[in-house]
């Protein structure tokens, strides 16, 4: 290897390492059992925390709300924790109108941390234990952030009788949109993954995998008739709002609600808050 290309990839990974550095910051992966607990702390209504077996990992998730309501199911991004939605289930007039739970995705939160699935289909039978758990009478909605969202749409195509509809939300889901970036490489080696926080490894080695999962979803996007919303931000600089068009293209069997936000970048479950809560609202109401 040339002097010229080892600086190269070392800086390239510099970079990346600043970047992740700052995303954590940002997302603030999961939160601590302490910090959770101080949030919920003045909460009329607090969650309680679950766990059950899939092989030999553990998964779990956050659940509020009576058994009686409507059931929704959040499912967040890559990389995050079912924390990302923490001011959801800390919010009184949704709590009062659906039973709402949120998942630590495969490899995230408390799901074995650090321990990647990168299969979209074996996440989807890993999360689907709830789906059957909760029913009461109607199906379960789920929303999904980013990466959440093509593991709800796997949901969907794969357990049809549980599912109610779907919010997605900023969804990846175009396999022609999925292009490795060129710092993933370095920061999926054995030897330099020590450096990187774990949960970018495992959220950049599932990302990594996401274009082939997706290119297998394409004929299986009919099966999908549940009603929809789709919100998106025109400005999203880290899942492309052309992932619209794709949806448009392939729910062809599901009455779809598409809403784009303008001037808006990726991170929509936090700075439109209300839009997303309302939307979930009215799957509840409407669905």
């Amino acid at each position: 290897m040339s002097q010229r290309r080892t600086i190269k990839i070392l800086v390239s990974l510099l970079i990346f390492m600043a970047l992740t550095q700052l995303f954590s910051a940002c997302l603030q992966f999961r939160l601590s059992d302490k910090k959770v607990a101080e949030y919920f702390k003045n909460k009329r209504y607090k969650p309680d925390f679950q766990t059950y077996k899939v092989d030999t990992r553990t998964m779990h998730y956050a659940r509020i709300g009576e058994d009686s309501l409507p059931t929704v199911l959040l499912l967040h991004g890559s990389p995050g924790a079912w924390d990302g939605f923490i001011d959801y289930l800390g919010d009184s007039s949704m709590v009062e109108q659906m039973r709402l739970i949120a998942v630590d995705r495969p490899g995230f939160g408390k799901s074995g941390f650090g321990k990647t699935e990168k299969d979209l289909k074996k996440q989807a039978e890993a999360i689907s234990p709830i789906l059957k758990k909760y029913q009461n009478g109607k199906k379960i909605i789920l929303v999904g952030h980013s990466y959440g969202g093509p593991l709800i749409a796997r949901l969907a195509m794969d357990y049809p009788d549980l599912v109610r509809g779907l919010v997605f939300l900023a969804p990846s889901i175009d396999p022609e949109l999925e292009k490795t970036k060129w710092f993933q490489y370095p920061a999926d080696w054995f030897w330099l993954r020590w450096i990187v926080p774990r949960a970018v490894v495992v959220s950049n080695q599932e990302i990594m995998h996401l274009k082939g999962d997706l290119e297998k979803m394409r004929p299986l996007w009919q099966q999908i008739k549940c009603p929809v919303i789709y919100i998106h931000g025109d400005k999203d600089s880290l899942v492309p709002i052309a992932n619209m068009d794709f949806a448009k293209k392939m729910l062809v069997n599901a009455s779809v609600e598409f809403i784009k936000i303008p001037d808006t970048d990726h991170f929509i479950p936090w700075t439109h808050e209300k839009l997303v809560k309302e939307a979930i609202l009215r799957a509840v109401k409407d669905f």
